[in-house]
């Protein structure tokens, strides 16, 4: 008999999440995945000037801010006719590269690492055989026994205290811990470092967007004007050449922390490469980073495309116009459509209904036969999709681009697994990282593309020809698409008579968290964790550790529940964004 434990909230997210999962002979054989918290975002923007639409849904998401402005601000420029100077594209891809850069670095070490790293077991490492370990992978600087050693005091300093801050109430001891002593150390000690230099590299935003969280944006381009002889504001010469520093050290710290570490750890979490796949092997990307414009796919640094089935030999196209091509679904979802919660409604006919009357929470457990999420169901011609850095890293793969055979053959070469532990919860958290270093190498390509632009005399931000409404047509429609840390992510818009009527945002979260479709079909999250082993139900890391693969981010809490409903441990942190 399945017995169903409940993790509400997931932690170390950003927003509220629940997981129902049922337990059979320590196997989940069944899960249920259900996002407790309303957005409405959609909205909130109706009936307000199209130009302004991207400050409020930027504050849709506290962690990744960026995506969503541009997202916004690419389906006014799509609706309107609007082309954009190629110094704003660049700077908008400085930026993206900027916060995915910082994200897959925080998600790895802050939010991610305590599902497979055991601090605990820092106390009986040895310093000099982790200076070793670290001098052995990587040439970066802090790795002698006397910094292992001072990190290793540090810790012991904090257990001796009682004062464990960040890392009390972990899964400590749990039988799946793998790591050796030295491995948990390095891992910590870089935990700590990534702390201090996670916030360098977002100094980017505040130079090219005034500020973060929440850079400015414009419809049109950017509002930062380059003017190299201006000591006072604007892009002077001393701006951009930090702008440099940032990207290299961003570099550095990538290739000589973050991928090492990631080897290292992965290495002894090998048989995660069979577990954790979302059955269906479906991967989706819109494809971003320009390099000629936006619009232009083929010029793209992350690949437009759809795998299917798991099949790499072949890369499909998407059109994110066809109504007929992606649809949303509110069948087991806390919304109505007018027409029936049984049809698929394309984003420009989407409806956000959040006056649902039907049942939703408080709730012991799910009633999984009914609505169980206020997060809609998207699919593509029907098909449940897979979105973010594992999509993006098997697309460019079956594509065939130089840069992503490269580094997918090297990291499957170094770990010594088959293709096939891709499609898992280690090939997931590894793409995660092998995207990271591809981007530290395409930041400095765009930022010597800007500087070559000025040099050759264009300096032109923003394009505001239209920002006139009275030149606008009377109705109008378009989508803004991008890859977000998470994965694709597509606003489409609708104006009429100079007003928003209509806006649909379709996130990564939406794709992968999303409920049963009308078929009866999973969406990711709730299909990889199908078949997890769970070796302790009143300590389920392994259903974090596929879960967190995804990154969903921030959260307070953790309440796990057995199957009688009791509260059987608990744990908390800090701090909580809006998803």
């Amino acid at each position: 008999m399945a017995n169903r434990i409940v993790v509400d909230p997931i932690t170390r997210i950003e927003g509220h999440l629940r997981i129902e999962a049922e337990i059979e002979n320590g196997i989940i054989v069944d899960a249920y995945s259900s996002s407790t918290m309303v957005r409405g975002m959609e909205k909130i923007v109706e009936g307000r000037d199209p130009r302004d639409v991207w400050a409020f849904v930027q504050r849709t998401c506290g962690v990744c801010t960026t995506v969503h402005a541009i997202a916004s601000i690419r389906s006014v420029e799509d609706a309107l006719d609007i082309a954009i100077p190629p110094n704003a594209e660049i700077a908008r891809n400085l930026i993206t590269i900027a916060q995915a850069i910082q994200d897959h670095v925080i998600h790895f070490y802050h939010l991610h690492a305590l599902d497979w790293v055991d601090v605990t077991q820092v106390l009986s490492a040895d310093p000099k055989a982790t200076s070793e370990l670290a001098q052995s992978i990587s040439k970066w600087p802090n790795s002698s026994p006397g910094y292992f050693a001072d990190v290793k005091a540090r810790v012991k300093k904090l257990v001796e205290s009682g004062q464990l801050g960040i890392f009390a109430n972990g899964y400590w001891g749990h039988k799946a811990m793998k790591l050796p002593a030295e491995v948990n150390l390095l891992a910590v000690a870089h935990y700590l470092e990534a702390l201090e230099w996670q916030k360098e590299i977002i100094k980017i935003h505040t130079i090219l967007g005034g500020k973060n969280p929440h850079p400015h944006f414009l419809v049109g381009g950017m509002g930062s004007a380059i003017n190299l002889d201006d000591a006072g504001g604007g892009l002077n010469a001393e701006r951009l050449a930090y702008v440099k520093q940032l990207l290299q050290g961003a570099h550095k710290f990538v290739n000589e922390v973050y991928v090492p570490d990631l080897m290292a750890i992965a290495s002894f979490y090998k048989d995660w490469g069979a577990i954790g796949d979302s059955k269906f092997k479906n991967y989706l990307a819109y494809g971003d980073l320009p390099t000629d414009s936006y619009g232009n796919t083929e010029s793209y640094k992350w690949p437009r495309g759809i795998i299917l089935d798991g099949d790499l030999s072949k890369v499909h196209d998407v059109d994110l116009e066809n109504t007929d091509e992606i649809q949303e679904f509110v069948n087991k979802s806390w919304y109505d459509y007018s027409d029936g919660n049984d049809k698929g409604l394309h984003p420009y006919d989407g409806e956000t209904d959040i006056n649902y009357t039907g049942p939703k929470p408080p709730y012991e457990y799910l009633d999984v036969d009914k609505a169980y999420s206020f997060i809609k169901t998207p699919r593509w011609q029907g098909k449940p999709m897979e979105v973010g850095p594992l999509a993006r890293m098997l697309v460019g793969f079956g594509k065939g681009i130089p840069e992503y055979k490269e580094i997918v053959t090297w990291a499957l070469t170094t770990l010594d697994v088959p293709v096939a532990a891709l499609f898992s919860t280690l090939g997931r958290t590894a793409a995660r990282g092998l995207e990271t270093k591809l981007l530290a190498d395409w930041g400095l390509e765009f930022f010597d593309q800007l500087i070559a632009n000025i040099k050759n005399g264009d300096t032109r931000m923003a394009n505001t020809t239209k920002w006139d409404p009275k030149t606008w047509p009377k109705e109008a429609k378009g989508v803004g698409y991008m890859e977000a840390p998470r994965g694709c992510l597509a606003h489409w818009i609708g104006i009429k008579d100079g007003k928003t009527n209509n806006y649909q945002m379709v996130v990564p979260s939406t794709w992968n968290a999303s409920p049963r479709d009308p078929k009866g079909q999973m969406s990711a999250y709730e299909s990889a964790l199908i078949g997890t082993p769970i070796a302790d139900p009143k300590n389920p890391v392994e259903i974090l550790r596929t879960i967190h693969s995804f990154d969903p981010c921030l959260a307070c809490a953790v309440h796990l529940y057995d199957e009688h409903g009791k509260n059987v441990h608990q744990i908390q942190v800090g701090g909580a964004c809006e998803v």
